[in-house]
């Protein structure tokens, strides 16, 4: 049961290290962003009447890799203690 729970442990934290990255690289593009508006205002095929921010995703998408990722930590974790602590 010590297993489950540290990959549980191991997987949550692993994603939210995922999230936060994702979230902080699109923050670091958004504040560095400067647009090149003179070579842009010929070209018309560029500019956008729409914008569209972020993306949808199932939620069970995010628990279904919440326990494969689980898995993964569970597996590794025991194979590390079989093969240091036998």
């Amino acid at each position: 049961m010590k297993i489950v729970m540290q990959a549980i442990i191991g997987s949550i934290i692993i994603h939210i290290a995922y999230f936060v990255t994702v979230f902080l690289v699109g923050y670091i593009k958004t504040s560095l962003y400067k647009p090149n508006i003179q070579s842009e205002w010929d070209n018309l095929n560029t500019l956008q009447n729409e914008v569209a921010f972020g993306m949808t995703v199932s939620p069970v998408f995010i628990i279904l890799t919440l326990v494969g990722v689980a898995v993964i930590c569970g597996i590794i974790i025991y194979f590390y203690k079989k093969l240091f602590f036998h």
